[in-house]
């Protein structure tokens, strides 16, 4: 579960459009829990035949019959308001992505509400589209909170960008079930161009700029005046940018790319990260003119 701190005071076509509002035909949860594989076409016909006789939800009536799982019910049910954000079980997707696969849960909650307080402490403000999300240690999160952060977003319908700028230990396209053939490290050595900038399969408004293989310079990448230009440029095509770091305790990378972004979020993990790591780390940052947007509590 993710906490947020009282501190928290806050394909191949990189250009992402914005698809014509169109109203799609209703579908019922037999339908979507069917096309899910958790249910049959006779499955159905039994729970119909049980909702007519006990007048409950189609839910209620599957659930006595024995023939779905609370949970069952819960992904059909997210499904009927938001299709395209919702993650079967057999998705490539790994399970560390709650805010797809159980957008309903604690946890996503928890996302929502630190979504809700960047949205109004700085992505509302024009020019204000990236953030960089970086911890002190290795091991504390950084990653599994950007990537389901990036998730929320894309739900909310902003045009969303996951950067992985770990160039060191890059764990986001393992995340995504993508390969890491080619990504940051090539477009910023102009190895290659946007063309690495993969739309996110299942989740509508959301791509992934992997890392990338490890170059022999990570730092020297990170702190040329290219990846900050690719930032703002990126600014134009896309509503919201998080950008995974390494940890910054002992890597020059972190406060670059943070620099670069303009802000921060600092991520501790419970009873692991000492409190002196994150105020340490938050005021060097601070004192670069970095704005540190708060910490946040992971205890996943």
């Amino acid at each position: 579960m993710i906490t947020n701190d009282t501190r928290l005071r806050a394909g191949a076509n990189p250009r992402p459009t914005r698809a014509p509002a169109t109203r799609a035909a209703p579908r019922t949860l037999g339908a979507i829990l069917i096309a899910a594989g958790r249910l049959d076409v006779v499955g159905a016909k039994k729970i119909l035949d049980r909702q007519r006789v006990s007048g409950g939800s189609f839910g209620q009536a599957a659930i006595s019959l024995g023939l779905l799982t609370e949970a069952d019910v819960e992904l059909g049910l997210a499904r009927q308001f938001d299709s395209s954000h919702v993650v079967a079980g057999n998705s490539t997707l790994s399970d560390e992505l709650v805010a797809a696969y159980d957008p309903i849960g604690a946890q996503a909650e928890a996302l929502r509400v630190l979504r809700a307080e960047l949205m109004q402490r700085w992505f509302k403000e024009p020019g204000k589209q990236a953030l960089a999300i970086t911890s002190a240690e290795p091991q504390e999160g950084r990653s599994y909170l950007a990537a389901n952060l990036a998730v929320a977003f894309s739900q909310l319908g902003q045009r969303t960008l996951l950067i992985d700028a770990d160039l060191r230990r890059s764990r986001q396209h393992a995340l995504f079930g993508m390969s890491n053939r080619l990504g940051l490290s090539a477009l910023l050595a102009g190895r290659a161009g946007p063309e690495v900038i993969k739309p996110v399969a299942g989740l509508r408004g959301l791509s992934l700029l992997r890392a990338g293989p490890r170059p022999p310079n990570p730092a020297d990448l990170l702190g040329r005046p290219a990846f900050g230009q690719l930032l703002r440029a990126l600014g134009g095509y896309y509503d919201v940018v998080l950008i995974d770091t390494p940890a910054a305790a002992k890597r020059v990378d972190a406060r670059s790319v943070a620099a670069s972004a303009g802000a921060a979020l600092v991520v501790a993990r419970k009873d692991v990260t000492p409190l002196g790591a994150v105020t340490g780390l938050s005021q060097a940052m601070s004192r670069s003119g970095i704005a540190v947007l708060g910490a946040v509590l992971n205890e996943f």
